[in-house]
């Protein structure tokens, strides 16, 4: 087991960086994940598909630290005065705009696009990672690519 989860590494680290958008909370989310992983399963992987086992732990896991960051947001909200924000600059290459639009997907729909467009899933492993119908999951990515669409300037049918 340990190898399997060695060797989906990379991938779980991808996913959890689109989720995230930091290396460093990636990192966090993906040593959080092969941990609970593996005190969970303990050393029993039969039947288990590990690869989405890990996705949705890393997708529980980020839900988890987004409601604490959203907790801690309020009450440093109620007890300090928010510095002002920086400007934001146009940066070029698409890459860095798709990134960029998609940093503002709700995190349900960036998760749902992420994990059929990016990880390759279909949509039922999806939808069974985070534990929802089918349809919800169809409907998540199908509003994700219409908003990254739209917010691209792209064709939309």
């Amino acid at each position: 087991m340990r190898n399997a989860l060695a060797a989906l590494l990379p991938e779980l680290r991808a996913f959890a960086r689109y989720l995230a958008g930091s290396r460093a909370e990636a990192d966090d989310l993906v040593q959080e994940a092969v941990l609970r992983t593996l005190r969970a399963l303990d050393g029993r992987s039969e039947g288990v598909n590990l690869r989405a086992w890990c996705l949705a732990v890393i997708r529980n896991a980020f839900h988890e630290h987004l409601r604490l960051r959203k907790r801690e947001a309020a009450r440093l909200r109620d007890s300090v005065e928010p510095a002002p924000a920086p400007p934001l600059q146009e940066t070029p290459g698409a890459m860095r705009d798709l990134q960029r639009q998609l940093a503002t997907l709700p995190p349900l729909l960036r998760e749902a696009l992420l994990l059929v467009g990016a990880q390759g899933l279909s949509h039922e492993e999806a939808a069974s990672v985070c534990n929802v119908p089918l349809g919800t999951m169809k409907a998540r990515v199908s509003r994700a690519r219409r908003q990254l669409s739209i917010a691209l300037g792209g064709v939309t049918r």
